[in-house]
């Protein structure tokens, strides 16, 4: 892909998962993009060097601090040393493509001109970005109002410096060319220099919901491409148990109006389409809800992600710090500072509560698909634990055990964040969204999500083995699905570890390995 470009306004989630993920180059900022970055960030300095106004966190201190005045020559200085003050992040870091999407986020939405920096502060960003320099941020301590600041001051501490130590002062640790190190050493490396921020531009960095926002993007992403292996997952299943295509009739489908059912129900008659081992037994009338559900369960799944998107999406064009820079009257050169609450993620804390509920359900059926798999009383004259000589050895037992915790651990995992606040700096930010612990307990679930796919693909191959000649017998989209995953794993014909094989198919699955075989 050629370059992206931002502008403020124009920003996809397939651009962002480009250049958070597949490291995609971003263009320099175009000459209109930096013409309207520099009118607002004027007026923001003439109104300081005036000292006639008084603007919360651009020459006042923050919080219950609005209060305290800034002289004029300190307003620089408080850019800096409130991203000092947000340094507080705890756990492990982020994953880098998360790092990345933040940084892509925050330069978009600086660029749409509300937030008064200057252009060399977004284009350092992207300069970062292109260079390689990707900000070690610690993935707790985020409220989701006002914003992320910790998170985002972590990133911001890396590409600005103090404005009077020479050295540029504390810097954080970065990650440039595989190697972590210190931000300014980074930097160095890279060839970019540090920037000392103007009057608001700190407050422009770290205040805002770009985690939030950049993780439920990525969420998103992985979402639906799991859904789709899921999906091919349980037709595998379906093809294994021998079950029913009756429920997948398309007029049974239409006449429950259920959004995403009908595009699930087609989906899995198209992979099984000319399947000698659906329909095969003919003493069988029904099939229990893992197999005659699928559509009922995992479409509307597929409504609420696409619903999710469409919420989120555009906020990665949203400028969301505060205060916020508008003219004060399109036909003037005239501009008002306005405060308010752009920075509160409580829709995305929501949004993302529901994804990761959305997404369990999708690991909650098909565990329930591989437990009828290894379980004779229940898999249509399948041997016990999917293999031969059951006793001696112990086959396909232990795999579910591992699905089965992590559906619990999903459970606990997909309890909304959305419904708790703590109130804090002194009460002034008096409700909180808890959206960054939504963002991260979703990505947990996902990742759950693929472990319990890439079992019951494991479980639902070795099944189709143990049919008379099973692998023959499969429908042209299963066939493809199938012979991809034998390509990688191999069936199981005595106990050995399959920690590996589950490794392997999760990570077929995270790349759209097997779904893509399907098209070929």
């Amino acid at each position: 892909m050629s370059e992206i470009e931002i502008d403020g306004r124009s920003l996809t989630l397939e651009q962002l998962i480009e250049v958070a993920c597949n490291n995609t180059k971003v263009a320099p900022l175009s000459e209109d993009t930096k013409a309207i970055l520099r009118i607002s960030q004027s007026w923001i300095q003439k109104t300081i060097d005036s000292d006639k106004e008084t603007i919360y966190g651009i020459n006042t201190g923050f919080g219950p601090l609005a209060n305290k005045r800034i002289a004029p020559e300190d307003a620089a200085k408080l850019s800096r040393n409130v991203l000092l003050a947000c340094l507080v992040g705890v756990g492990p870091d982020l994953p880098i493509e998360i790092v990345r999407a933040m940084m892509l986020v925050r330069a978009n939405t600086l660029c749409t001109g509300h937030s008064g920096v200057r252009p060399l502060l977004v284009q350092t960003l992207i300069d970062m970005l292109n260079g390689g320099v990707t900000p070690c941020i610690p993935s707790k301590g985020s409220l989701g109002a006002s914003g992320d600041l910790a998170p985002l001051s972590h990133m911001a501490v890396v590409l600005t410096r103090d404005i009077e130590d020479g050295d540029g002062g504390f810097s954080g640790m970065a990650w440039f060319n595989g190697e972590k190190l210190n931000g300014a050493e980074a930097m160095k490396r890279a060839g970019i220099e540090r920037v000392k921020p103007a009057a608001k531009e700190g407050l422009a960095l770290c205040n805002g919901t770009t985690f939030m926002v950049s993780a439920g993007s990525i969420a998103i992403h992985r979402a639906l491409s799991l859904f789709e292996n899921a999906q091919l997952a349980a037709a595998l299943s379906l093809e294994a148990l021998t079950g029913l295509s009756a429920a997948f009739h398309p007029e049974l489908q239409a006449a429950n109006r259920l959004p995403g059912q009908v595009e699930t129900a087609a989906k899995i008659r198209d992979y099984v389409k000319n399947s000698q081992l659906v329909d095969s037994d003919p003493e069988r009338v029904q099939d229990a809800y893992a197999l005659r559900c699928i559509p009922q369960v995992l479409g509307p799944i597929k409504h609420n992600i696409d619903f999710i998107r469409s919420n989120i999406e555009p906020l990665l064009n949203g400028a969301t710090d505060n205060p916020l820079i508008f003219k004060d009257n399109p036909d003037e050169k005239s501009f008002v500072a306005i405060s308010g609450g752009n920075f509160h993620g409580e829709g995305m804390a929501m949004w993302l509560d529901f994804l990761g509920i959305a997404v369990a359900e999708i690991g909650n059926i098909s565990e329930r698909r591989t437990f009828r798999l290894v379980t004779p009383e229940l898999s249509n004259g399948l041997p016990a634990m999917l293999v031969k000589n059951p006793g001696l050895n112990t086959g396909l037992m232990m795999p579910q055990y591992s699905a089965a915790a992590l559906v619990s651990d999903n459970k606990t995992l997909a309890h909304p964040d959305s419904v708790d606040s703590i109130p804090s700096s002194g009460n002034q930010e008096d409700h909180v969204s808890m959206g960054a612990n939504s963002a991260r307990h979703t990505l947990e679930i996902i990742d759950n999500v693929v472990n319990i796919i890439a079992i019951e693909m494991l479980t639902a191959s070795q099944a189709i083995d143990l049919r008379s000649d099973g692998p023959n017998r499969l429908g042209d989209g299963t066939t493809k699905a199938y012979n991809a995953i034998r390509e990688k794993v191999a069936p199981v014909y005595a106990d050995r570890e399959l920690h590996l094989d589950i490794k392997t198919l999760a990570s077929m699955i995270q790349t759209s390995e097997i779904f893509s075989k399907l098209t070929d």
